[in-house]
């Protein structure tokens, strides 16, 4: 199963972190902008450097499809390729692609994704909020090919409250109401540490929401975006994961990709900033983590 493939590659490195790839051309240092002719050489170029510098320390790779796609074909060939060498340096592949529909449409999605056809991830990120035929289809798919999924739940971004927050008749806030669905959807799929592959995205950004969620959905793993460059601390993302670091993987994107411009490096040094960053980040979330066999 994708959960038990990723705490096995987590505790290995000691390191419950994702590289997050979500490249922009603004990110990409000087020294590479100066010698490739377009942005998508570039950027495959700065992708690869940093898979390069960080998959000894980090087990996973989250890309995100809409920086690729605005590059148009040429930009989907790139993600592939992005995808491709990540696993060929044994890290693990989230493709946040955030993906949902009805019936046909749906399964078409799982099938786009969840095969090893053409983006060979490892899971996917999910949309929810279309209900549980929405979902089948993906549930499916990890079964079959043993894959992994993360569902919406609550997301990093200020104005998530707007629907998320709401509360229905029931007292439940519609976040809430999610979790409950998405620990459902995941009870067939839990692997032998005792977390489903169907987990779900809670922001770091929500301390407060994450430590109730983690405490209502036990089997269920977290994806948690907002560490760094968003405001997250290893503090407030401390109880999302258990003693043993397992239970949730921690995505730092702008906060590596952009090392070397925090740590004030020439753009020539960006893989030692990131280095340093994923260092400092490692050990963080290590003074909550002991390692302990389960």
């Amino acid at each position: 199963m994708f959960q038990d493939n990723l705490y096995e590659a987590i505790k290995k490195k000691q390191n419950p972190t994702v590289l997050g790839l979500d490249p922009k051309i603004d990110y990409v240092p000087k020294s590479i902008i100066s010698k490739t002719k377009s942005d998508v050489e570039a950027i495959e170029i700065f992708n690869r450097s940093l898979i390069d510098g960080l998959s000894d320390l980090i087990p996973a790779v989250k890309c995100q499809s809409a920086y690729y796609e605005q590059l148009g074909p040429d930009g989907a060939l790139l993600l592939q390729k992005t995808m491709a060498y990540a696993k060929e340096n044994g890290m693990l592949v989230i493709l946040d692609c955030k993906r949902n529909d009805i019936g046909s449409t749906a399964d078409a999605y799982a099938n786009a994704y969840l095969t090893d056809d053409f983006y060979i991830a490892d899971a996917i990120t999910v949309n929810g909020y279309l209900g549980s035929d929405g979902i089948k289809p993906f549930l499916s798919a990890c079964k079959e090919y043993g894959k992994g999924i993360y569902i919406l739940v609550k997301t990093s971004n200020p104005s998530s409250g707007e629907l998320q927050d709401l509360r229905l008749e029931s007292g439940q806030r519609v976040y809430e109401k999610m979790a409950e669905l998405v620990e459902n959807w995941g009870s067939g799929l839990i692997g032998k540490y005792g977390f489903s592959s169907v987990g779900a995205v809670v922001g770091a950004t929500y301390p407060e929401q994450l430590i109730e969620l983690r405490k209502t959905m036990s089997h269920t793993p977290f994806l948690v975006p907002g560490y760094g460059a968003q405001g997250g601390k290893a503090k407030d993302v401390a109880k999302s994961f258990n003693k043993q670091g397992n239970g949730a993987i921690i995505n730092s994107s702008r906060g590596l990709m952009c090392a070397y411009k925090k740590h004030q490096l020439l753009h020539e040094e960006f893989i030692k900033a990131a280095r340093i960053e994923a260092t400092q980040m490692k050990q963080a979330l290590n003074q909550y983590i002991t390692w302990e066999e389960l």
